[in-house]
């Protein structure tokens, strides 16, 4: 699964995704992980943003309106369905970094996440996270096509 839209923003095309994969889910009350390189999507989620917004009236805290409120609910939407845990993981680590690089991102990862994964499970997200990226650019170019 893979997509673009023109005109569009990185946050956008993060919580497009989300949801899309979400929408392939054909049953619920699924263990559902997420991984992204979107602090932004990750930060909302585990941090609790939206449910302030929720309470604004989809207001932030300096009173400005929430971008992306339309992705915003759908994904939101979600969230009761399934037992959701998200971690936020750098994108672009190659498979062909040194094994200082991979130590490093591992050191930041369990910064960001815990010490719940181990190396090798981290070098298999991030081997995904990478054919995400992938699978991103591909809408791009098609769209820019």
């Amino acid at each position: 699964m893979y997509g673009g839209e023109p005109n569009t923003t990185n946050n956008r095309m993060e919580l497009t995704a989300l949801i899309q994969g979400l929408s392939a889910l054909t049953k619920k009350n699924y263990d559902v992980f997420v991984f992204s390189d979107s602090a932004y999507l990750i930060d909302c989620l585990r941090k609790g943003w939206y449910k302030k917004w929720l309470s604004n009236g989809w207001l932030k805290s300096d009173k400005k309106p929430v971008e992306n409120k339309g992705l915003w609910e759908k994904l939101l939407s979600y969230l009761p369905n399934y037992d959701f845990r998200f971690y936020l993981i750098k994108g672009h680590l190659s498979a062909k970094a040194s094994e200082a690089s991979k130590l490093k991102e591992y050191d930041r990862f369990k910064k960001n996440n815990g010490d719940g994964f181990s190396l090798e499970e981290f070098l298999q997200i991030s081997e995904k996270n990478q054919r995400a990226d992938e699978l991103a650019n591909l809408g791009i170019e098609e769209v820019r096509a």
